[in-house]
């Protein structure tokens, strides 16, 4: 089902199309770059409130080290573009030291798009969505199931019965790109309300309710929405306070003097008291996204308002990542699991992509193809099947013109082996910032980990450090829990007795980012411990592990070693022939 409807904001003389992902003036389209178009939109959708600089790199590189010379520069091209002149500012004001605010007025619509256009609409566009998810030509790759599904919720909660949805998954899998299709292909309904916040990464507290806030302040200024104001005014003046741009001065003042105090309780009891009543008669959607960044605050809201009994015609979705709650201690994973409990919400757990999936992909992303067959496999494998990580590697291929347009046909300019050892910039730095969130004795369990191979055993990890073997396990099993890295495989028994857990690398390009952290001297060492280790372990039975030692041997420089297990590689070999 394609969306039938787009939110546009208007601001004189111009129009931004979120839709289209264009801004058009007079009519007319004004070229943007991606990166320019998605400042432009986070600086308009709030309006009238100073956004800080760290949440503008936050929201447009939200997976990528930028300087802060990367924002100044596309705010810069944005001026010039709306022609926003150095005396007099129309459009975009600097806060010093703080960041930016959008003060022209804006007025939101949501207008429905005719047959022809309809047919050219995608639910969102590679090219600038950089928060994961594969969508093309108007529909989600492999996400299909999950999306009847939110469209279940929604026909639940428009009968009148409330919904929890929290949808997770790791970072890239496309929860935010699920998210958008449902929400554009639910705006069509205009019974239908939809209140849309984000949580950012913050290094203190953050401030209450700011997602919820955000939220209702972009609902209250869509066209006829007084309702929804006068209803905040007589039940939540504590909320409206804080959203000055929705009441005039005297009004704001009055609301004030009727404010002993606008406490966290209070503010709690209001906004649910204020979207039982709004929901009595109307659908409302609210999706809260990256939820494992959320104050606390808006978790007891989430947690409130999934425990009311009431009849309500209420769906809200959050988004969050698992890794990043294990990681950080967040309560928002006891939460979910005390609703669970209690029957008061649902997960919607979005897994890998199949390597059909990547193959529908890449006939949607390169139609008349003429790739070999094997590069959906090795893009599935060589991706772990996520789909932020395919969509950076296709683009990433394609700039280096490894992926060609000739005679009307997309072709592979590069051997499929080339394809394997690729590691796209941006998909490293983001690994490089999870990997920075770890501790040091972390870090070096997996750079060692990542030596000894893609699957690993845990006795092979102690031996090349020398410690125990109990404190890797321990560690590892901590990271498996976390969904941090690495996943479970099994038990592996040597020759010696040694009975050890096994552990690989949840995607290869992991392993690979790891293995590259490793200096060159510390490599040559380390794959010297673990062949030793093995080789020990192993004893006479050494000859049937004689590739793997012969690799390791070769890589840390014991070449004497090395030849001695090449050529028993060798015979292990026109043995199995002779068979």
């Amino acid at each position: 089902m394609l969306p039938t409807a787009r939110l546009i904001y208007h601001f004189d003389p111009f129009r931004l199309d979120t839709g289209e992902c264009i801004l058009l003036r007079n009519g007319r389209q004004v070229p943007l770059m991606p990166k320019t178009f998605e400042l432009l939109q986070a600086l308009v959708e709030r309006s009238g409130y100073i956004v800080r600089k760290e949440e503008l790199m936050q929201r447009v590189w939200p997976d990528a080290f930028v300087e802060e010379v990367n924002l100044f520069k596309n705010i810069s091209d944005l001026r010039k573009i709306l022609s926003d002149g150095d005396s007099a500012r129309q459009y975009i004001e600097t806060i010093p030291k703080r960041g930016y605010r959008f003060i022209a007025r804006v007025r939101q619509s949501w207008e429905e798009l005719g047959a022809p256009e309809r047919a050219r609409v995608t639910f969102a566009s590679i090219e600038s969505d950089s928060r994961g998810g594969a969508a093309l030509q108007g529909k989600l790759v492999g996400r299909e199931r999950e999306l009847d599904r939110l469209r279940s919720c929604l026909n639940v909660s428009l009968r009148g019965e409330r919904q929890i949805v929290f949808v997770t998954g790791e970072p890239g899998i496309g929860k935010t790109t699920l998210v958008r299709a449902f929400l554009q292909a639910a705006a069509a309904d205009r019974r239908i309300l939809i209140a849309h916040g984000q949580c950012l990464e913050h290094y203190d507290a953050g401030e209450a309710y700011l997602p919820v806030l955000e939220a209702l302040n972009r609902l209250c200024r869509e066209p006829g929405r007084e309702r929804l104001i006068a209803l905040l005014a007589q039940l939540a003046p504590a909320w409206l306070t804080q959203m000055p741009s929705l009441v005039g001065a005297g009004e704001r003042r009055a609301l004030r003097r009727g404010i002993l105090s606008a406490t966290r309780e209070r503010m709690l009891r209001e906004m649910t008291e204020t979207i039982k009543m709004l929901t009595a008669d109307t659908t409302l959607v609210f999706v809260i996204e990256d939820l494992h960044w959320s104050d606390y605050s808006t978790l007891d809201l989430v947690s409130a308002l999934a425990q009311t009994c009431e009849p309500s015609h209420f769906l809200l979705v959050g988004t969050w990542r698992p890794v990043e709650v294990n990681l950080s201690g967040h309560p928002l994973k006891a939460v979910k699991q005390e609703l669970q409990m209690r029957r008061c919400c649902q997960e919607l757990t979005l897994g890998f992509l199949t390597e059909a999936e990547v193959g529908e992909y890449l006939a949607a992303r390169f139609p008349q193809h003429s790739f070999p067959d094997g590069l959906a496999r090795v893009l599935h494998r060589r991706t772990g099947a996520n789909p932020l990580f395919m969509v950076n590697l296709a683009d990433y291929l394609s700039a280096q013109g490894a992926i060609a347009e000739e005679a009307g046909r997309w072709r592979l300019k590069v051997e499929l082996t080339e394809v394997e050892s690729s590691v796209p910039p941006c998909v490293r730095q983001m690994i490089e910032r999870r990997i920075d969130r770890l501790s040091g004795d972390e870090q070096r369990i997996l750079e060692t980990a990542s030596v000894a191979g893609e699957e690993f055993s845990a006795a092979a990890v102690a031996g090349a450090l020398d410690v125990d073997m109990a404190r890797i396990e321990e560690q590892c099993e901590r990271l498996v829990r976390s969904d941090c890295f690495l996943r479970s495989a099994g038990i592996s028994h040597w020759p010696d007795g040694t009975v050890a857990s096994g552990y690989s690398f949840i995607h290869p390009l992991y392993h690979d980012v790891f293995y590259e952290r490793v200096t060159a001297a510390r490599r040559s060492q380390l794959h010297r411990r673990v062949g030793a280790c093995m080789e020990s372990a192993y004893g006479p039975r050494a000859s049937e592990i004689a590739a793997e030692l012969a690799m390791h041997f070769e890589q840390g420089r014991d070449y004497r070693r090395a030849a001695q297990y090449l050529r028993q590689t060798t015979e292990n070999a026109q043995c199995r022939i002779g068979k």
